[in-house]
């Protein structure tokens, strides 16, 4: 009976001490510090630096010469410094926007583009005053020919839209890469390749003011 009595406390000691070793196993694996997963926030905010109020009046329907305010962010989540490249394009609701699912750009004209080095952990953020210096309506169409960016003009190259409406502004995040020594839209970790872009609508149904 006795003999009987002490195997028993023996597992129970043996399962106790198990119990130990697996809780502490795991409250250690829990407290390590997990590995940081390398990214890039790409944002663009309005006039008064809020996710709203894109347009004066909050009417999406702009008119020639019209300033438009925004503000188009970049924080550098990757652990190192980075190059990188905002590029700006033109679109309308035929021309695609970029192909999350294939990482590919938008084929959409690029109109200009930003640079620039990005230590960890850093925010860039650039003003982005934006106008239609240049357009014609003709036959139902609405084609717009320059569009001024931060007080310079720049063309815009097969930008149409009928009756001037669902015309789009693309931004794309792109990074410098070493191996190829070319900037290359979106970037790459651990062999992943992840992509961030922002579009924004408008609408040009008349050249005259409001």
């Amino acid at each position: 009976m006795s003999f009987q009595s002490s195997r028993n406390r023996l597992g129970l000691i043996v399962v106790f001490i198990t119990l130990l070793i697996v809780c502490e196993a795991t409250a250690y694996a829990i407290n390590l510090p997990q590995p940081r997963q390398p990214f890039f926030q790409f944002y663009v905010l309005g006039a008064n630096h809020t996710a709203g109020g894109y347009y004066p009046m909050n009417d999406s329907n702009i008119y020639l010469r019209e300033p438009i305010t925004w503000y188009i962010g970049v924080v550098n989540n990757m652990g190192t410094v980075q190059l990188v490249s905002i590029r700006v394009k033109t679109s309308n609701q035929t021309i695609p926007p970029p192909d999350d699912q294939l990482g590919l750009e938008s084929p959409a004209p690029t109109v200009t583009d930003f640079a620039q080095f990005l230590q960890d952990n850093e925010t860039w953020e650039v003003p982005f005053v934006w106008s239609i210096s240049n357009a014609t309506s003709s036959s139902g169409a609405t084609r717009i020919l320059t569009v001024e960016i931060n007080n310079q003009s720049y063309p815009a190259t097969s930008w149409s839209a009928s009756n001037g409406y669902n015309f789009r502004i693309i931004f794309e995040l792109w990074t410098w890469q070493t191996d190829s020594n070319t900037f290359e839209y979106g970037w790459v970790t651990q062999e992943t390749h992840s992509t961030a872009w922002l579009q924004v609508w408008f609408n040009m149904t008349s050249l005259s003011p409001h």
